[in-house]
């Protein structure tokens, strides 16, 4: 007969007592699932927020709201607006006025231009493509990418969009902010923008987010028959800007002048 009483104890012992609910308050830490519920918890707690809710498709349709309520009427560019989220565009300490009607700084000297704004240019081209008998905005040009949320919102609207930005920073920025939409039909050029971009001219749309005295012959030369461009350009009241909008037709070039607005100045060359 052997002396039980000297064997070791069994280890399972001690979790069968806690299974069978016998032991103590402070034993309750034995139990595996109790260490994954607190990770989690602690994972929760400490994950930072996702822009205080404003990845929210709601949050974007009450902007679209209020810009259809003040005036802007095109349904393809309100919807590309609901689609693309303005907050993923912005500097992280601004994203709380991100769905604002206002325009915010990106660096470098440049902003992202009131949502009221880029609606109206992307309105004014969505019109011509309408009225010639598009369903899109074409091939589409866009000089100055900035932080890339007109780009995206471009690549909403057209077939294919060139966009070229002159500061290497922001060219950067942009790329790294559009890739999460992974729209294939979106191409990023670094360069000089007064130069537009020549490989893949003609466009249907070209539309600008700088302006200077005088629109460089290089985007007239590069605009399609039954195309348009919509740019800032000097000329408005108190020495201002207006927008500017050039149609290209078989008997040549028309132009209109519309309101006042205030964009960065146009530069040549690259940083």
């Amino acid at each position: 007969m052997t002396d039980d009483s000297r064997r070791p104890p069994k280890f399972p012992l001690a979790l069968d007592r806690v299974a069978r609910g016998s032991a103590r308050p402070a034993d309750r830490t034995l139990r595996p699932q109790r260490l994954v519920q607190s990770a989690v918890t602690d994972a929760q707690r400490l994950r930072p927020p996702t822009g205080h809710g404003l990845d929210s498709d709601a949050v974007r349709r009450r902007m679209v709201e209020r810009l259809r309520t003040d005036g802007l009427t095109s349904e393809p560019v309100l919807a590309a607006l609901a689609r693309v989220p303005r907050h993923c565009f912005v500097d992280s300490g601004l994203v709380a006025q991100a769905y604002e009607d206002t325009s915010l700084p990106i660096g470098l000297g440049q902003t992202i231009s009131k949502p009221s704004v880029v609606g109206r240019m992307l309105a004014l081209l969505q019109q011509r493509a309408e009225a010639v008998g598009r369903r899109d905005l074409g091939r589409v040009l866009e000089i100055g990418t900035g932080c890339g949320y007109q780009a995206a919102l471009l690549g909403e609207l057209g077939r294919s969009v060139v966009s070229i930005e002159r500061l290497q920073a922001l060219h950067e920025l942009a790329r790294e902010r559009l890739a999460p939409l992974r729209r294939h039909n979106l191409r990023l050029v670094y360069g000089d923008g007064r130069l537009g971009h020549a490989p893949q001219a003609p466009y249907d749309s070209i539309i600008a987010a700088a302006g200077g005295e005088d629109l460089p012959p290089a985007w007239l030369d590069q605009l399609a028959v039954g195309g348009r461009l919509v740019a800032p350009m000097a000329g408005g009241p108190r020495g201002g800007q207006v927008l500017l909008v050039v149609d290209r037709d078989e008997q040549g070039l028309r132009e209109q002048r519309h309101e006042a607005v205030h964009f960065v100045p146009l530069k040549s060359g690259t940083d």
